[in-house]
């Protein structure tokens, strides 16, 4: 009788399998914990976790196809079988059935699959390879100092601003005008959340690479030290890319960020130039004669879903699930929604219906969320040193050599 019992838990087994497997399939991506500073996982660290874990998973395996062919062979004209013993009958059925042989049929095409996969990534992570990202050894204030020690390549740098207590890391990308900039946000492909609360954007999150592919926000306490250190100006570039490659920028000449008792209250002098427009002093959305002056941005608060410090009634940055300097609400919001194809509707916002996407209107309208930003800081001496602001210049290598990255 002990077989046959063992074949019933097998088929248990069989359809709990089944089951699972949907799950697991359903799960294409993960999502690791994106404090900053940490780094995706890389190629080596799924080859380790598959070293590790392949001697197991292959043991399984193998103990489920065994369990199938037994199942298999019992249900070949089974028939209802009988066991008694001194005090009870215990009756166990077997219908063979058709819904029976297709889930069989079915698992041991899966099993099949799961040992291609598996021999295949065997195959693929057999080859040693390094798992660390390299860190420049030269540092300076800021990334136009650490380009003006005669370092060409862009990548990962400690910097320390004369105000600040520790050095940190940031991302230089540095030109082939020998121009530092230092970079304070970027979106790519919205595979960061930027719904964060304020612990987070003081702080800062996302990821370092050293290439210019990795999303974050390098944090509003660490941006504040960059721009309240400086004695000459500090420009703040912004780069935008849309769906369809098209590429513009907006220069502001001495952005600023107060501490964190004003609520990192962003300033700036003046539109420094650039083809992307204005966006941050307001848009006139023709819905009201104060829309321009309620969507500027200069002077305002760093807002977030949990600390609203904006001048709604209501909850600008909880509506649209990001931190921003909102006014009532915005004409610019580059730590918006990401939406794939960039048009996007009322309907597609949610519970609240407003426009919250990456948006810049002064370039397109706010159901337009555009694909790639990107915010970096400049001192004003180095952002001419191509000999045209009219258009950016283009950056030099992003990647370090020799580096397995995520």
């Amino acid at each position: 009788m002990a077989p046959h019992l063992a074949t019933a838990g097998g088929l248990l087994l069989l359809f709990s399998f089944s089951s699972a497997q949907i799950q697991v399939e359903n799960l294409t991506s993960c999502t690791p914990n994106d404090g900053f500073g940490k780094y995706c996982p890389t190629a080596c660290g799924v080859a380790d976790y598959l070293l590790r874990y392949m001697p197991g998973g292959t043991r399984d395996l193998d103990y489920l196809q065994r369990e199938l062919k037994v199942t298999a062979s019992l249900t070949q004209g089974a028939e209802e079988k009988k066991s008694q013993d001194t005090s009870h009958t215990t009756r166990i059925c077997f219908p063979l059935s058709s819904e029976l042989k297709d889930l069989i049929s079915s698992d041991e095409k899966r099993l099949a699959d799961l040992k291609q996969l598996s021999n295949q990534l065997k195959q693929k992570c057999s080859n040693p390879c390094e798992n660390t990202v390299q860190i420049q050894p030269i540092t300076g204030a800021d990334c136009q100092d650490i380009a003006n020690k005669g370092v060409n390549t862009s990548g990962i740098y400690y910097v320390k601003p004369a105000k600040a207590t520790e050095q940190f890391l940031v991302y230089c990308e540095i030109d082939n005008f020998g121009r530092g900039f230092t970079v304070i946000q970027r979106r790519r492909d919205g595979s960061v959340d930027f719904n964060k609360n304020w612990i987070q954007y003081k702080e800062g999150f996302g990821y370092l690479a050293p290439n210019n592919r990795t999303e974050f926000w390098l944090g509003n306490e660490k941006i504040h030290q960059l721009t309240a250190s400086s004695i000459i100006p500090t420009v703040l570039r912004i780069e935008l890319v849309d769906w369809e490659g098209n590429k513009r920028y907006a220069d502001y000449n001495m952005f600023r960020l107060g501490p964190e008792v004003d609520m990192y209250r962003l300033t700036y002098g003046y539109y420094f130039g650039g083809d992307a427009g204005d966006a941050f002093d307001g848009f006139d959305f023709g819905d009201d004669p104060s829309d321009k002056f309620y969507t500027s941005h200069n002077g305002m608060q760093f807002s977030t879903p949990d600390k609203d410090n904006d001048k709604y009634d209501g909850n600008c940055a909880q509506q649209d699930g990001c931190g921003w300097w909102m006014n009532r609400c915005h004409a610019a919001n580059l730590n918006g929604k990401y939406y794939q194809g960039g048009r996007y509707t009322e309907k597609d916002a949610g519970e609240y219906g407003y426009d919250n996407g990456i948006i810049w209107v002064t370039w397109h309208n706010r159901w337009y969320s555009l694909k790639e930003t990107t915010m970096k800081l400049i001192p004003l001496s180095r952002i001419t040193a191509n000999g045209d602001r009219g258009t950016p210049a283009t950056a030099g290598s992003t990647q370090v050599a020799g580096h397995t990255l995520a």
